[in-house]
C-alpha cells in the first residue's frame, strides 16, 4: 500500500516493517532506544524486534501503561534513562505503543538535549489513525489532557495491521471513535461505508482513509489555527467526561468510549447552533449508541464537567470553544455556545439512557 506523505515525514503502511528496517538501516544514528509500555514490550515489541533481524544494539525502557501514567514524572524517568544509557543529539527513540507511548514518547524526544529524533510504531487502533499522525506531542498536568506539549514531527511512522489482533475488544471499539469522527467531520461516504462494518472487521484500507483524512487536514493546518480544529469534534465535552471518569471512585473510560459520549452531545449542540438537522442528529446518536457504552453522570457532576470544559486547550477570551458539524461531513469550528446550550446536551444524553 502506497505511503501518505505528510509534514516532513511518511506514514508507511506495511505489516512486516520492511520500511522501519529501511529507515534504520538508512539513518546512521549513534544510538537506538525503544519506548514501550509493560502491554506493548510484552505483546509488541518482541514482533518489531523480530523484523528488524539487521538491528544488534538497542535498549529498551519501559514505562506503566494507562493515561493516568501520562505525565511529567514518568517523562523524567525517560530522560533519566536516555541520559544514563548515553544518548545523544544523534540517537533515535522508537515509541512502540498506543497514544500515551506516542504522545509521552515524542514529547520526551522532543525536549530531550531540545530534541532528538523519534519514529511511531501505533500498536492500537486509536494511535494508527489519530496519536501518531500530526506532530503533537503531550502529557497531561494534574487532571487536565494534554495541557503540556509541542508540535514536533516525528521522521516517520510505520503501521502494521498485525498489532490490532493484540487488542481486547474494549481497545479496538475505543479506537473506532476517531476512525467515526473522520467520517463525520469531512467524509460522508466513508461514514456510511464504516456503518456496514464492526470495530472488529476494520481492514487497513479504512485506517489508511483515516489517515488519510487527518493527514489532508494537519498539513494545511500544522499548528491547529483554522482548519485543524475540526479534528477536535467530540473533545471538548468528550476530554471533560474522560478526565472526570478518571478520577474518585468512579468508572474509568477509554478515550474512544468518551469521545464517543462527545460526539454525541456536541452532535446535539451542532444541532442547536450549527444548523445540523434533527434527521442528522438522529442517526448520529443512533449508530454511536449501538457501538459504544452508556456511561451514567448526574446533573450534579454539571459543574466539575464544565471545570474540565474550562481548561480546554481551544477556549478564548473564557469561552468554550468547539468544532461543530454542519452536516455529516461538514464541520465548523471557532464555535462558542452558551453554559446553557452545553448543560442542554448533557441532559440530552442523560434522557437517551433514561428512555431506554
Amino acid at each position: 500500500m502506497q505511503s501518505i506523505i505528510s509534514n516532513s515525514y511518511s506514514v508507511y503502511f506495511n505489516e512486516q516493517l520492511d520500511d522501519l528496517k529501511t529507515f534504520i538501516a538508512q539513518g546512521n544514528y549513534s544510538k537506538i532506544f525503544f519506548l514501550a509500555d509493560r502491554i506493548t514490550m510484552d505483546k509488541c515489541l518482541p514482533y518489531v524486534i523480530e523484523q528488524l533481524d539487521t538491528l544488534k544494539e538497542y535498549d529498551l525502557i519501559e514505562v506503566d501503561e494507562g493515561e493516568e501514567n501520562k505525565n511529567i514524572d514518568f517523562c523524567i524517568g525517560i530522560w533519566n534513562m536516555l541520559l544514563d544509557f548515553g544518548a545523544d543529539r544523534n540517537s533515535l527513540l522508537i515509541n512502540v505503543g498506543g497514544g500515551v507511548v506516542t504522545d509521552m514518547g515524542s514529547f520526551a524526544a522532543a525536549t530531550y538535549k531540545r530534541g532528538i529524533d523519534f519514529v511511531q510504531v501505533p500498536t492500537t487502533l486509536l494511535s494508527q489513525v489519530d496519536a501518531s499522525v500530526g506532530g503533537k506531542t503531550g502529557i497531561d498536568l494534574g487532571k487536565v489532557k494534554n495541557i503540556i506539549g509541542t508540535f514536533t514531527q516525528p521522521k516517520g511512522v510505520f503501521i502494521s495491521s498485525k498489532f490490532l489482533k493484540t487488542l481486547d475488544e474494549k481497545q479496538l471499539v475505543s479506537g473506532f471513535a476517531e476512525v467515526i469522527k473522520h467520517g463525520l467531520i469531512f467524509d460522508e461516504a466513508y461514514f456510511n461505508e464504516l456503518k456496514t462494518i464492526s470495530p472488529q472487521q476494520i481492514t487497513t484500507a479504512q485506517i489508511y482513509r483515516s489517515v488519510e483524512i487527518k493527514n489532508e487536514v494537519v498539513t494545511t493546518d500544522p499548528y491547529e489555527k483554522g482548519l485543524r480544529k475540526i479534528l477536535n469534534f467530540g473533545h471538548t465535552i468528550g476530554h471533560a467526561i474522560e478526565s472526570f471518569s478518571l478520577t474518585g471512585n468512579r468508572q474509568p473510560l477509554l478515550h474512544g468510549e468518551a469521545i464517543a459520549i462527545g460526539m454525541i452531545c456536541e452532535s446535539y449542540i451542532s444541532h442547536r447552533c450549527n444548523n445540523l438537522s434533527r434527521q442528522n442528529l438522529d442517526e448520529i446518536t443512533a449508530y454511536i449508541r449501538s457501538i459504544f457504552p452508556d456511561y451514567r453522570f448526574t446533573q450534579n457532576d454539571y459543574a466539575e464537567l464544565l471545570d474540565f470544559m474550562q481548561n480546554d486547550k481551544k477556549n478564548s477570551n473564557g469561552k468554550i470553544g468547539f468544532a461543530l458539524l454542519n452536516t455529516i461531513g461538514k464541520c465548523d469550528y471557532n464555535i462558542y455556545p452558551t453554559e446553557e446550550q452545553i448543560f442542554e446536551s448533557l441532559d440530552f444524553y442523560r434522557n437517551l439512557l433514561n428512555n431506554n
